[in-house]
């Protein structure tokens, strides 16, 4: 296999204002499901910072008082107590819009202002476009003078309420409002990765771009700026301590890191032009694909991303696309709802035209028939790349908001039939392969990878199970509920009156395109 048949090479990534490498070799990646998992062990990591090591972070949302374990500490009690050990503590936070709009603003500023009181320093950071945000979920740990210890998590799962879920789904009990499907306790469904090796320094770097950026922090008018000044908010960053040398090479892992930053005025010192990795990555690894694509991802919109997906397939007679989405949009609402629902519907419908029969489309619930969440951002092309991270399959994550994803390849070819599922010679890798089978074992209640290595027997038992579980539901719960979580997704095509205003509202309000004009002319990420 070579890498620069899947991974991005510096002349693709077309960014020359970043320092960011093509790509980081030998590292491990462990995929961390659920946001019990990641708590736990980000709390296990932490707790072993001491004076002088490095913690930093980035998020959309931060709630200062979310437990990070049962019994805590919450994040802010773990983040503070690392800072009043000498820990150098640094985050950027969204400024977020305001809670009156169900977002996060007044959080984000108590988690900053904890953290602050402690010793540390946490910016609230609104350098984006119009209706834009912060979207990446990073935090990088550095030991310095021990740099095999360091480690960074990057992935889905923001600090904050809701995503506190494990494997039965129940919920996080701090929960966040969401539509009144969910329930009172939302359950939730969400990756993150935990990363060793050399692509810590990147992630380090990724950080340190954004922290040092001389671009103001405040661009949205005077209003903001002046409120931040009442309240004496941090708008300027300190120095960082400087940047340790990278970790040591640890595994077989090659990791290409992947990030979405808008063209905007005025403009990323880092990113003058923007930044498409995470697009033109995507577009790289399934224009290869020939057997299977599985995904899970939030949204699934964007015609633009679907016809990716719709070429692929009228491209390749054997491939199948197999999507995990969420049941419901996560608002309600007589204004909010159509636009979520709509672009959904124009994508998956985009990519079913293209091939009927070879388009599987589920959602997921719980045992007791609760809708789960679907929040990860998880996609495995052939079981030989993979990705996971911040972003989801619409325009506004490929092209306006900040994102941050890791692709990956491993250098250990898998030894189970098939051993080439795409036949171009790439051959099945052990890393791709088992992030795939470890999400489908949770959904389908399996314990054992029976027929869910071949393309043709995975798309058969998926297909089997999800329409036993409707199937079953449909006939009046009769008897045992059968194995499985997954149910067929269905989609309603929106009245045309709806339609009339909800596909302006869409595309230019949830899912904005942030290209430069040059890119958007020339129909390019």
């Amino acid at each position: 296999m070579s890498l620069e048949d899947w991974f991005l090479s510096a002349d693709e990534r077309d960014n020359p204002d970043s320092q960011i490498p093509t790509w980081c070799p030998g590292n491990t990646v462990e995929p961390l499901v659920h946001g019990k998992t990641y708590f736990d062990r980000l709390v296990t990591e932490v707790e072993q910072l001491g004076d002088g090591d490095h913690l930093f972070f980035t998020d959309w949302r931060g709630d200062p008082d979310e437990r990070m374990r049962e019994d805590g500490p919450t994040i802010a009690e773990l983040f503070a107590s690392a800072a009043k050990r000498g820990v150098v503590v640094k985050g950027l936070l969204w400024r977020s819009h305001v809670d009156k709009l169900a977002y996060s603003k007044e959080e984000n500023q108590n988690l900053g202002d904890d953290i602050a009181a402690a010793g540390g320093e946490v910016l609230l950071d609104q350098r984006v476009r119009r209706g834009g945000s912060h979207h990446q979920k990073l935090v990088v740990i550095r030991h310095i003078g021990e740099p095999e210890r360091d480690i960074a998590f990057a992935g889905g799962i923001d600090l904050c309420h809701s995503r506190r879920d494990d494997a039965d789904h129940h919920g996080d009990p701090q929960p966040i409002a969401m539509a009144s499907a969910y329930g009172k306790n939302p359950p939730w469904h969400d990756v993150q990765l935990a990363l060793r090796g050399p692509v810590v320094g990147c992630l380090d770097l990724c950080f340190r771009e954004r922290w040092t950026d001389k671009v103001p922090l405040d661009q949205h008018g005077p209003i903001s700026t002046v409120q931040d000044k009442l309240r004496h908010a941090d708008l300027h960053a300190d120095k960082l301590p400087p940047q340790p040398p990278d970790p040591p090479e640890c595994g077989p892992h090659d990791i290409q890191v992947l990030r979405t930053y808008p063209a905007m005025r005025p403009p990323y010192g880092f990113a003058k032009m923007g930044e498409q990795t995470i697009a033109r990555g995507y577009t790289k690894a399934i224009k290869r694909a020939r057997s299977l694509i599985y995904l899970e991802d939030q949204y699934l919109w964007s015609t633009e991303v679907a016809k990716l997906f719709a070429d692929a397939l009228n491209d390749n007679p054997e491939l199948h696309l197999i999507a995990v989405v969420p049941r419901h949009p996560d608002v309600d609402g007589r204004f909010a709802l159509p636009p979520n629902q709509v672009g959904r519907e124009e994508a998956i419908n985009l990519c079913r035209r293209a091939a009927p029969d070879r388009v599987h489309v589920f959602d997921v619930e719980n045992h007791a028939g609760n809708p789960v969440y679907v929040h990860a951002k998880v996609c495995v092309v052939d079981d030989v790349w993979a990705s996971t991270g911040s972003d989801n399959f619409n325009r506004r994550s490929w092209t306006h908001d900040s994102e941050l994803s890791c692709a990956v390849l491993d250098r250990t070819e898998d030894n189970r039939e098939p051993l080439d599922p795409a036949g171009l010679g790439d051959r099945a890798r052990t890393y791709a392969r088992d992030l795939r089978l470890e999400l489908l074992r949770e959904h389908l209640d399996r314990t054992d990878d029976t027929d869910l290595l071949d393309p043709a027997d995975v798309v058969r038992v998926i297909n089997e199970s999800a329409d036993a579980v409707r199937d079953w539901h449909a006939g009046g719960e009769q008897g045992e509920r059968p194995p499985g979580r997954l149910v067929p997704h269905e989609t309603e095509r929106l009245p045309w009156w709806q339609r009339f205003w909800a596909i302006p509202a869409y595309r230019m309000i949830y899912d904005p395109d942030g290209r430069s004009l040059r890119d958007r002319k020339a129909g390019e990420w």
